[in-house]
């Protein structure tokens, strides 16, 4: 074992575990450190408290005055928590967050010290916008651009610093986070899905889009993480022989957790009650070293900041703990990667599930039509659908048999294909007495009780049915909810919108039935859709040869998916909704392909660098205790060394070889990047899919068979081994 290695491995094992205090129950300190209803209560004026209101429940301004008065009330709430500073917290297109701290204190013209913060600090800042991924809409030299409060998403403090969610828009008013058009998004959903959840229910005034994530991570410990580059510059294990043991034997799904896993999570879940993240599920994942969290499901909006500001605690709180957090897709090659399900639904303010089935024929076709419209939508968009969730990250978890496939698909159980068939079956008109009562009770009436366990989990499926909601299966875990979610709730809400038209023109123009008219229009979508839904093996060639037939993409790369985000119909659907316009998406396809390019242009930078400057050193100097050995055996066995040598010089030419694949593959490597770097963004993104990546499995299988036969205690880097074992 090399000296770094052994002084990482003692470091570790030297380390008691951390022990969190639980004395208080959870729901004593949920949402203390947020600026929630509760806390505004007993801050804000009753006009305050009802401006805030207003505007997070129908976007109503506030107006300065009143603005004022609420930061007053937020200042004297964050000083009592202990709160220095305060800062606008929002998400630009970097995948993570961003926030500048500024203190409350001022100085007053007589040089005494006040904390002020006023209504204008609040509601808007303006943070320098040049700096940040903006795919062209912003010229370097012109720096602006605005963060502006979300009062949608209430404020909390984080250490000692008031963090206000905000938007962030470019001078000229586009978007350049993925907030904003989360927030268009959800607008749109909500205005098209009440419109059609009036023809069940007319007092329903709202319907909300509501997300419950489920986060993978892997935790390995950070001093060992410290002695690889690639780990600690990538977030992955470019390189590293599997070890003999690893998720063969699945003892580790759903095993007893591991006690410094379960002081970090206990740690985190503590955290995250002050913040008012109602996390819920902790368990081991099937990987080693691999877990899983997840909450109780909230707004949308809401959801998407608690799972970015979780992704920021987890990585705070790992450091107390020695451990370091590892987000990417596939860490680790040989055992399964980490994925973030997106459960998605549709609630109304009067209480319901619009996705659950209901007790009586009525509720039920409520039901089948949100049920069968999303079907629909994902049928007309399946690649924008593949997009949302592309990155160079996760195309190495799509479609490796532990995730699903690059090819969109919906399953949603053998029981609800049964009933959609029937549905199909309905004759064309207006139905008569006879059909509707056989259909409503013989079909429609009959979903509450087969429903009841009817949808096995078909992991192979991107786009599941599961009871009460779809689970979205192929988000990235390190992906930004907000990125499928805007797509997600921007495609259903122009399938609703579409919708109603439909069913309106059959009941004014054919003086249909309202029943009958959305039988009618049901039926055809049902029929439309039927390519997308599958309920087989999503891992089998037989489903990507059926997949090929139907008419379906299979973008195993991130290229070639976000190809459509141009597309002049994807475009259409997002400016009629008026979530985003042609200048931003196109800023933000370029933005994507850019980011692309670069994470693979470092990992084929970091890759090189230790394989040239640990790698081939180490090689070289075990190489050279080998031929000492040999010229050792060849003084005192003249006439018989080569005999007694044979195995010793094997290793020797073994070791040469891969020492020359390694060296030949990086100057090739290095070459293909040269030669992409002087094309178009969007010929650079295929030449480095097509040829800079392949370089990488040719120089890892090389390293890692001189990892199996260079010395341990020479090796430089910890094994795999090593790290997936928190033992």
């Amino acid at each position: 074992m090399s000296t770094l290695r052994f002084f990482a491995l003692k470091e570790s094992l030297s380390r008691l575990p951390i022990t969190i205090s639980e004395n208080k129950k959870r729901s004593e300190l949920f949402g203390k450190h947020v600026f929630g209803k509760e806390a505004m209560r007993q801050v804000l004026s009753h006009e305050a408290f009802q401006a805030v209101e207003a505007a997070i429940n129908t976007g109503a301004k506030i107006d300065r005055l009143m603005a004022d008065s609420i930061a007053a009330g937020m200042k004297q709430w964050a000083l009592e928590l202990g709160a220095t500073h305060y800062t606008h917290w929002f998400q630009p297109l970097t995948g993570a967050t961003a926030e500048k701290h500024d203190a409350f204190f001022e100085q007053t013209p007589e040089g005494n010290a006040i904390e002020k913060f006023e209504g204008a600090k609040l509601v808007q800042q303006e943070p320098d916008a040049s700096s940040f991924p903006h795919g062209g809409i912003r010229n370097t030299f012109e720096a602006r651009g605005y963060t502006a409060w979300d009062p949608t998403s209430p404020a909390f403090i984080l250490d000692t610093t008031l963090c206000i969610p905000t938007v962030f828009v470019s001078y000229t008013g586009e978007a350049l986070d993925n907030k904003t058009p989360l927030l268009r998004a959800l607008a749109a959903i909500d205005h098209h899905a009440t419109e059609v959840a009036k023809y069940f229910n007319k007092s329903v005034s709202k319907v909300t889009a509501t997300l419950g994530w489920e986060q993978e991570y892997f935790l390995i410990d950070s001093a060992l993480a410290a002695s690889r580059p690639d780990i600690m510059q990538t977030g992955r294990a470019l390189l590293g022989h599997a070890p003999a043991k690893g998720q063969q034997l699945d003892d580790h799904y759903f095993g007893s957790i591991p006690a410094r896993a379960l002081n970090f999570m206990k740690d985190l879940e503590q955290q995250c009650m002050f913040l008012g993240i109602p996390v819920k599920t902790r368990h081991n994942e099937v990987a080693p070293n691999q877990f899983e969290l997840a909450p109780i499901f909230e707004e949308a909006n809401l959801a998407v900041d608690h799972n970015s500001l979780i992704m920021d605690l987890m990585d705070r709180i790992a450091e107390r703990h020695n451990l370091k957090v590892l987000f990417h897709e596939k860490p680790f090659a040989g055992v399964n990667g980490s994925g973030k399900h997106n459960n998605w639904s549709l609630a109304t303010d009067t209480g319901v599930n619009l996705l659950s089935p209901g007790t009586t024929p009525m509720k039920n076709l409520q039901f089948l039509t949100f049920f069968v419209n999303t079907i629909k939508a994902v049928q007309d968009n399946e690649e924008l659908i593949r997009a949302s969730v592309a990155s160079a990250s996760n195309d190495h978890r799509l479609g490796a048999h532990e995730a699903p496939p690059a090819i969109m698909s919906v399953f949603i159980g053998k029981q609800l294909t049964a009933v959609l068939d029937e549905l199909e079956k309905v004759t064309d008109g207006k139905l008569s007495p006879q059909e509707k009562t056989d259909l409503k009770l013989n079909v429609v009436g009959k979903i509450p009780e087969i429903l009841l366990d009817n949808t096995d989990r078909n992991r192979t499926s991107p786009f599941a049915f599961t009871g009460n909601k779809f689970e979205f299966r192929a988000v990235g875990s390190t992906t930004n909810c907000a990125k499928p979610m805007v797509v997600l709730n921007t495609i259903v809400a122009k399938q609703l919108k579409d919708f109603k038209n439909e069913v309106d023109k059959l009941i004014d123009k054919k003086k249909m039935k309202k029943d009958d008219a959305i039988f009618n229009i049901l039926r055809e979508y049902i029929k439309a859709s039927k390519k997308i839904r599958f309920e087989g093996d999503g891992y089998s060639e037989a489903w990507e040869q059926e997949a090929l037939k139907r008419k379906l993409s299979n973008h195993s790369s991130t290229p070639e998916a976000l190809a459509i985000q141009l597309d002049k119909r994807s475009v259409s659907v997002f400016e009629e909704m008026a979530v985003m316009n042609s200048v931003e998406l196109k800023a933000r396809h370029e933005i994507e392909l850019e980011e692309y390019i670069k994470r693979i242009q470092i990992e084929s930078r970091v890759l090189g660098n230790i394989a040239k400057n640990h790698i081939i050193p180490t090689a070289i100097r075990y190489q050279n205790l080998l031929i000492k050995n040999v010229e050792g055996l060849k003084n005192i066995f003249a006439n018989d060394y080569e005999n007694l040598a044979q195995e010793q010089i094997a290793l020797i030419t073994q070791i040469s070889k891969y020492i020359g694949d390694i060296n030949r593959d990086i100057n090739a490597m290095v070459e293909s990047r040269k030669s992409a770097n002087k094309l178009n963004i969007k010929e650079r993104a295929i030449d480095y899919n097509k040829n800079v990546l392949p370089f990488f499995d040719t120089i890892r299988y090389a390293s890692d068979k001189l990892e199996l036969l260079v010395e341990d205690k020479l090796w430089p880097l910890a094994k795999n081994r090593e790290l997936l074992n928190l033992n």
